[in-house]
């Protein structure tokens, strides 16, 4: 049986993905940030799993720190045997215009969505080495593409994913790992509930389909290049937007 690890996974796109997987047949490692209120819905969203018959245990790990996670990876290693697929979804916002933001906020976020991948595949990559093979999906943004007013944090981070994306699809493509991002656009999660009903109806106006992503939509996709339908699949950047960028 195959293993998917998932970073923040205890809720929004990444227990979407988890649950996707599980779907599909991938036993499931389920990483979530170390609070109580995380704690919680990991562990919902790992029991949503095995009621595919599969395993589903859940990680606890700042993926922010590279400490956490070589533990965790040591750790879902030893409970599953392997790492085939490697989603790093984990991400914060710390919104702001520049002129405002705070010096920590930007590097919490930077540590948060970019050097959680960094961490990650720094350290899966030799696991699936030694497999001959292994699969490695990032979760950027179209703010990673186009800028966003009010998140040059954000964007700086999900631009620099893109780019590790492509240097890691050329470093072990040789290997048998193939390394590929998503790019969503409005998707419907804990991030966007909290934005004002003007803001979202001026974003929505830019969208060719003229409604929100749902979570389970990057799933899919996420699905496909984690697959051996995508076997072909590498350096590439999909974005998921409804057509935002059109």
């Amino acid at each position: 049986m195959a293993t998917a690890l998932i970073t923040g996974a205890s809720q929004g796109i990444g227990a979407c993905i988890a649950k996707r997987l599980a779907k599909d047949g991938f036993d499931i490692a389920v990483n979530h940030y170390p609070s109580d209120s995380d704690r919680e819905k990991a562990v919902a969203v790992a029991e949503e799993c095995r009621a595919f018959g599969v395993k589903a245990e859940i990680f606890s790990a700042d993926v922010s720190k590279f400490a956490d996670c070589e533990t965790m990876v040591k750790s879902v290693k030893d409970t599953f045997g392997s790492i085939d697929a490697l989603v790093n979804n984990a991400g914060i916002t710390k919104d702001n215009l520049m002129a405002r933001m705070k010096e920590e906020d930007y590097d919490a976020v930077i540590a948060v969505n970019q050097k959680s991948v960094f961490n990650m595949m720094k350290l899966v990559c030799p696991v699936m080495m030694k497999q001959k093979k292994g699969k490695i999906v990032n979760v950027s943004s179209v703010a990673g593409l186009y800028g966003n007013p009010g998140q040059v944090n954000y964007s700086a981070s999900k631009a620099a994913i893109i780019g590790m994306t492509k240097t890691i699809a050329k470093e072990y493509g040789r290997k048998n790992i193939t390394c590929n991002a998503v790019a969503p656009g409005f998707i419907h999660t804990p991030m966007t509930d909290v934005l004002s009903d003007e803001l979202k109806a001026k974003m929505l106006d830019a969208v060719a389909l003229r409604r929100y992503g749902e979570p389970e939509e990057i799933a899919s996709v996420v699905s496909f290049l984690v697959s051996e339908d995508a076997s072909y699949v590498t350096g590439q950047v999909i974005e998921i937007s409804g057509g935002l960028s059109m």
